[in-house]
């Protein structure tokens, strides 16, 4: 599947949610960074034909989406951020029922719905009610729900809120399994979790498409602007109210930081390998001193 994004834009009023966002994706895991309010949400909800764009297009294989209509949301998996539940449900009623709405076989449904609650690690509670999930429970079966059409687009809105360490660390396998095969644009807040599976970035800023590079390479744009220093516990103090500070950690009375800035900030500064966080940090500071956006 080849999907090109034209010129996206969406707007309320006087404000735009999307700007002209342009880009062609194909198979592989799509990371969609970027603070709240950046346009992500609204980006996703037009992929996925929710929402009408005010201007661009989408097209898939050449054919505009609102051209395709069912046949292309046939090929779509989404998991938005707010997911809704039946909560007297159980976990195999709810895949069951939600398989039907999809058109899927009765016989061919069952096989499909006990096979991805085994992916997601709830076949075991399957015939226990939705309600008694716990919130990560609840997030795993929302991404179970977005698969069960085979999708070719699977399009997945902070997917691992509420997930512990070790079930994000499956869900990263299962997406970048997922990927080899399918297009895959994935949308979250924990950084670390797009640093070990995306194979793009494209980050969002006021609405518009900022960077778009691989996940090897984006992190070089701020080389020669992250530093290591170790300072007194009062100069940390100082430093942070300067410097955009992304870790401190205090160790035999001293306090180590890791500061992201264009200049040298201290006179011990050494060099440090970026990564993605510092990236986010440094494109988003603003919003980051205004909102205290959560990376």
């Amino acid at each position: 599947m080849r999907i090109e994004i034209n010129d996206l834009t969406k707007k309320y009023k006087e404000k735009y949610a999307v700007n002209n966002f342009s880009v062609t994706l194909g198979s592989g895991v799509y990371a969609l960074l970027g603070p709240n309010g950046s346009g992500k949400t609204t980006l996703m909800r037009m992929l996925c034909d929710v929402l009408r764009p005010t201007a661009g297009s989408i097209l898939v294989n050449g054919t505009d989406i609102s051209v395709l209509g069912e046949q292309y949301r046939d090929r779509l998996g989404y998991l938005p951020q707010h997911f809704g539940f039946y909560p007297g449900f159980t976990g195999m009623e709810f895949m069951l029922y939600l398989s039907a709405l999809k058109g899927l076989p009765k016989l061919k449904a069952q096989e499909r719905c006990e096979e991805l609650l085994k992916l997601v690690g709830l076949y075991d509670v399957r015939k226990k009610k939705i309600k008694t999930y716990s919130g990560g429970m609840k997030q795993r079966i929302g991404i179970a729900q977005a698969l069960i059409n085979d999708p070719d687009l699977l399009v997945l809105d902070e997917p691992t809120v509420g997930l512990d360490p070790k079930e994000r660390t499956k869900f990263r396998n299962i997406i970048s399994d997922l990927g080899e095969s399918k297009t895959v644009l994935l949308s979250t807040h924990i950084v670390s979790d797009i640093e070990y599976i995306a194979g793009d970035i494209l980050v969002m800023k006021n609405g518009e498409l900022a960077l778009n590079d691989n996940a090897e390479d984006i992190c070089h744009r701020i080389d020669g602007m992250v530093w290591d220093c170790v300072v007194t516990p009062k100069e940390a103090d100082v430093m942070s109210g300067k410097y955009i500070v992304s870790n401190i950690r205090h160790e035999d009375g001293m306090a180590r930081l890791r500061v992201v800035s264009d200049t040298m900030p201290c006179d011990s500064a050494v060099l440090a390998e970026p990564c993605l966080e510092d990236l986010f940090l440094y494109y988003f500071k603003e919003e980051s001193a205004d909102d205290n956006t959560e990376v």
